[in-house]
């Protein structure tokens, strides 16, 4: 199997970024090494995937601290950098949270925060490995001896986290035991991190895929082609509701339609458990010139403006299954994030990134349609 390509790493003096504007055509890094360029980079989905966000604010901090001494800051000047990276894009809340980690690192500067945020990046890689396998076990129990036919949006590979994936975790683990026939990639549009990212992942991995058009998702698993839609989440809501890259709804729907299983596969980190539904989940709202042009030619008329929301919600009832590296909870089935938070102890984004007791649900035998929550 094909080594990942790191997406992160810590040089010791800057962050190492993986590209990912420019793939799949051209592998290339940038080294970040202060807050406006690490910031620019977040913005400019250089740097992307909820996990992955993580790490980079955690790491970000380590650059505002080495930076305000470089620089002269006072503590309110480093402060306001830090915020400045943490605030970079509002829907992940990983990337809150990862900068939240290592802030009481601060005093012990730079190569203190560093360090933690070397530990969190380790945790992510571990963890991912953790929920491909919750995941495969999951479904492979209710999905029959068959190699399957799998479906995922957007792209949560190893390129949106510190390495492995969460969703193409489990797809990968699945390839492993041999039971993949083929994935279907939505494009993801508006910027192609289905064509560009999932695909070229897959390929390197040697994983049967096909890029489809978003559009022809719904239809696809209507069709009955689909055996198991697989996807990322961006914050999950304290009620299972789950934000993702948009398109992810239309998914949701046809998967409940069809009888299919949607898995969403996320760190436990994910967890927005002081967001008690998805109604508050803020929506990030991008630029117009990613809808109205393509190539650097506008394609639609110049009077006529844009609506990008980069994410969009999709209820807790039409989510299967949530996986975590703590283990599967059925949300349709009213086994929610908040409820497995009271059973657990330990469970809580106070803890982000350390590793926590493992929780499971009854296992639901047979594959039917998730009723109403």
């Amino acid at each position: 199997m094909t080594t990942d390509v790191p997406t992160i790493a810590w040089t010791g003096d800057a962050l190492r970024l993986l590209d990912q504007t420019v793939l799949p055509h051209r592998v290339e890094f940038l080294a970040v090494q202060d807050v406006d360029a690490l910031v620019d980079a977040i913005r400019r989905l250089v740097v992307r995937g909820a996990p992955a966000l993580g790490v980079a604010g955690a790491f970000g901090v380590a650059i505002a601290v080495r930076q305000a001494e470089r620089e002269g800051w006072d503590g309110a000047g480093r402060d306001a950098a830090i915020a400045r990276v943490r605030e970079a894009r509002p829907t992940a809340v990983n990337l809150a949270a990862g900068v939240d980690r290592v802030l009481p690192f601060v005093v012990k500067g730079a190569d203190a925060v560093a360090a933690e945020a070397q530990a969190l990046l380790d945790e992510d890689v571990r963890g991912n490995r953790t929920i491909g396998a919750h995941g495969a076990d999951w479904i492979l129990a209710r999905a029959g001896d068959r190699p399957l036919r799998v479906l995922t949006h957007c792209n949560a590979g190893s390129l949106a986290t510190a390495g492995w994936g969460t969703a193409l975790g489990v797809v990968r683990e699945l390839h492993g035991r041999g039971r993949v026939e083929i994935v279907y990639a939505d494009e993801t549009r508006p910027l192609l991190q289905g064509a560009r990212l999932t695909a070229w992942e897959l390929d390197r991995a040697g994983i049967p895929c096909v890029v489809q058009a978003d559009g022809a998702a719904p239809s696809t698993i209507l069709r009955g082609l689909v055996d198991v839609a697989v996807i990322g989440a961006d914050r999950i809501a304290a009620n299972g509701d789950t934000a993702n890259k948009i398109g992810s709804v239309g998914v949701a729907l046809a998967c409940r339609e069809a009888g299919v299983p949607l898995v969403v596969a996320a760190p436990w980190s994910t967890v927005d458990l002081a967001l008690p539904d998805g109604a508050g989940v803020p929506i990030e709202e991008r630029d117009a010139g990613e809808i109205l042009s393509w190539g650097g030619a506008r394609t639609a008329p110049e009077r006529v403006g844009a609506f990008n929301p980069a994410f969009d919600v999709t209820p807790a009832r039409l989510v299967t299954a949530l996986v975590t590296e703590t283990g599967v909870l059925e949300v349709a089935a009213g086994t929610t994030p908040a409820a497995a938070a009271t059973r657990v102890q330990g469970l809580s984004r106070s803890g982000f990134g350390h590793e926590r007791e493992h929780v499971s649900c009854p296992a639901e035998r047979g594959r039917r349609r998730a009723e109403p929550g």
